[in-house]
């Protein structure tokens, strides 16, 4: 399993994940699952993966080396394209063209075609986005009403995310939503866990503003987690007994 959020507000775009990979209970490793690519001045676009490893190294490895272009019969990467929508476009190629390789071999093996992908940010000056990206290829894009998305094991963030994320909350603060949000999955779930990887890119900047991995042990997020229990005590304690007999 894994958890990755994705959250765009009015300043800018959070993306965190975890690095928790799991094929069995003797059989727990940590890899990378938020990928960055930027080019300061022109874009920055943050690609999260959850699923199959196999599957999103390979797509992953797929965009730096290139997609044919059928028009052009050219290499076409993340590194030439307009704009965000573009972008995502190539993201489902590359999906698509993996699942050409390999669909088939998995299904022998009694194993589903299962990958999917957040991925975000800025082009040339373009709108910031963000879209969730399926295993088809196909895309949905994030909307001011629902302000966040999120892949893998979500049911335990969501609802921290649901009652508290808006378009106007800012930047740093829909970081720290999304972190706890982060705690709340690794409590209920084994299967995500530390290190995270965090970045934030300010709307319009032309480059990432943060781009950090939080260690187990990290004092922030310890603090936070801990401030996080003792304030959802202190609600409980305060909110009167059922009046039910």
């Amino acid at each position: 399993m894994t958890y990755c959020c994705g959250i765009l507000v009015r300043d800018g775009l959070v993306m965190i994940a975890d690095t928790r990979t799991n094929a069995g209970l003797d059989n727990i490793s940590t890899f990378r699952k938020l990928h960055v690519f930027e080019e300061p001045g022109r874009h920055v676009m943050v690609l999260s993966t959850a699923g199959n490893l196999s599957i999103s190294q390979a797509v992953i490895s797929t965009l730096q080396e290139g997609l044919d272009n059928p028009e052009t019969g050219e290499k076409e990467t993340l590194a030439e394209v307009s704009s965000m929508f573009r972008a995502t476009q190539l993201v489902g190629r590359a999906i698509r063209h993996v699942h050409g390789l390999y669909a088939e071999g998995l299904k022998e093996a009694d194993l589903r075609f299962d990958v999917s992908f957040l991925f975000g940010g800025q082009v040339n000056g373009g709108r910031l986005r963000l879209f969730m990206i399926y295993a088809a290829g196909n895309f949905i894009e994030c909307t001011a009403d629902t302000p966040f998305l999120q892949i893998g094991e979500h049911k335990y963030g969501k609802p921290v995310l649901d009652r508290s994320v808006t378009y106007n909350t800012d930047l740093y603060d829909a970081l720290k939503l999304g972190l706890i949000s982060m705690d709340s999955t690794m409590r209920s779930n084994l299967g995500v866990g530390m290190p995270i990887d965090i970045l934030l890119a300010r709307r319009d900047a032309g480059h990432s503003e943060l781009n950090y991995r939080i260690e187990p042990g990290e004092p922030y997020f310890h603090d936070l987690r801990e401030r996080w229990s003792a304030a959802l005590r202190a609600a409980h304690n305060n909110i009167p007994r059922p009046p039910y007999r």
